[in-house]
């Protein structure tokens, strides 16, 4: 069982143990959410907040240490920080991608009851619709990082294959900090002001039968960008080690030999 199985499976058991509770309790769950959840979330954001703000520098070790170690040699403690930081978010990024591609299985299943439900039935569920609009966005957004660790984001550099092994070292630790990190905090920057909002009233969707965790669905928007930063700085780093000539960690086993 892959390590995304695992945490896809501990979500669901946690969701269905918070039903079973709400249900035991005549809604004591939902009740205790709505009174202490959005203050819960806001402090609670606020830390990230200020914690990413105080790590934020420390992007820039694998661009000044690519940079600075092709041209000087640098201490090993500087190269042995960046070879257990990419072992982390390499493994973080496969966990979660890993459980993303349950959403796939999810969207045909659900796409399926959908037409079946309406055109042999003749019924619709506003809820198992908004499912679908769920599920696509927790595929794309949550597998989006694995992905660019596997390697099968588009390129637009035709030239890219055919380079070194240093070029590509080139191309990837300049375009992970001249378009993928700032991207992607323009992205989380864009998406504070409406997180804010969503979690103060829990907002639902505007069918009275529909879900009520748009802003849940919301939240997968920043947590994207955080994902995409930190592959960027564990693929940046990989080509810093390229480059000042550098063991780097080999790419997980599920992904080996398909980069």
């Amino acid at each position: 069982m892959r390590s995304g199985d695992r945490l896809f499976l501990v979500l669901i058991g946690l969701s269905l143990v918070l039903l079973g509770v709400d249900v035991a309790s005549s809604g004591g769950v939902a009740a205790f959410s709505g009174a202490h959840l959005p203050g819960l979330a806001q402090t609670i954001g606020g830390w990230i907040g200020r914690i990413g703000l105080w790590l934020s520098p420390l992007l820039l070790l694998p661009l000044l240490s690519g940079i600075g170690g092709r041209f000087v040699g640098l201490p090993e403690p500087v190269w042995s920080v960046q070879r257990r930081a990419v072992g982390v978010i390499d493994t973080i990024t496969l966990s979660i991608g890993g459980g993303a591609r349950w959403f796939a299985l999810g969207l045909v299943l659900a796409t399926a009851l959908i037409v079946i439900q309406r055109y042999v039935f003749g019924y619709a569920s506003t809820k198992l619709a908004e499912s679908v609009i769920y599920m696509h966005a927790g595929l794309f957004l949550f597998a989006s990082a694995s992905t660019l660790l596997q390697g099968g984001h588009v390129r637009v550099d035709v030239f890219f294959a055919r380079m070194s092994a240093r070029g590509r070292a080139w191309v990837d630790l300049l375009g992970t900090y001249l378009a993928l990190i700032p991207m992607s905090a323009l992205i989380l920057w864009s998406s504070t002001g409406y997180l804010n909002s969503t979690w103060r009233i829990l907002e639902s969707s505007r069918e009275s039968d529909g879900l009520a965790f748009v802003f849940l669905l919301k939240t997968a928007i920043p947590v994207f960008a955080i994902l995409m930063i930190l592959q960027g700085a564990s693929m940046a780093a990989r080509a810093a080690m390229t480059l000042a000539n550098q063991p780097s960690p080999a790419l997980p086993d599920t992904i080996e030999g398909e980069v």
